[in-house]
């Protein structure tokens, strides 16, 4: 006999390891960035999620030029592209995949929801993604576990 994890217990432990693979690591475009992290939670969640090889953009510029060469015009609609549902951002869950103003020179930044409105993300004070809670947010995704 199996016995299945709830969905609210893989959602929680995609989002601890997110957190703890993140957390106070320095920022560093292209190979720790919001993208990255936002990645390599989808995948812990079972989502096959193509990007750009490591180091393949270190600047913004080149950063938007990886995004339009895939078609996409920031970063939203890169997920968008995953098929996950567009949710009202005060509908995310444990897991779930928002979206925040950023630095002007980034566009949105891409956040995972830990719960009672925190997010680990990075933010322009801090070496590292944190634990954060957002008070402006530009969209958010349910990222359902697929099993």
């Amino acid at each position: 006999m199996t016995i299945e994890t709830p969905e609210a217990e893989l959602r929680r432990l995609a989002a601890q390891a997110t957190l703890d693979e993140f957390k106070d690591k320095p920022f560093r475009l292209g190979d720790r960035d919001c993208v990255r992290m936002a990645a390599a939670h989808l995948r812990r969640l079972g989502y096959k999620v193509k990007l750009p090889p490591k180091g393949a953009y270190r600047t913004v510029r080149t950063a938007r030029k990886a995004l339009a060469d895939r078609g996409f015009a920031d970063l939203c609609a890169a997920v968008d592209a995953h098929g996950l549902e567009r949710i009202p951002p005060a509908a995310a869950v444990v897991g779930d995949i928002i979206a925040c103003p950023g630095a002007e020179e980034f566009g949105p930044a891409l956040h995972v929801a830990l719960g009672n409105g925190r997010t680990v993300g990075y933010h322009e004070d801090l070496i590292g993604a944190g634990v954060l809670q957002p008070i402006e947010y530009v969209a958010a995704w349910r990222a359902t576990p697929i099993t």
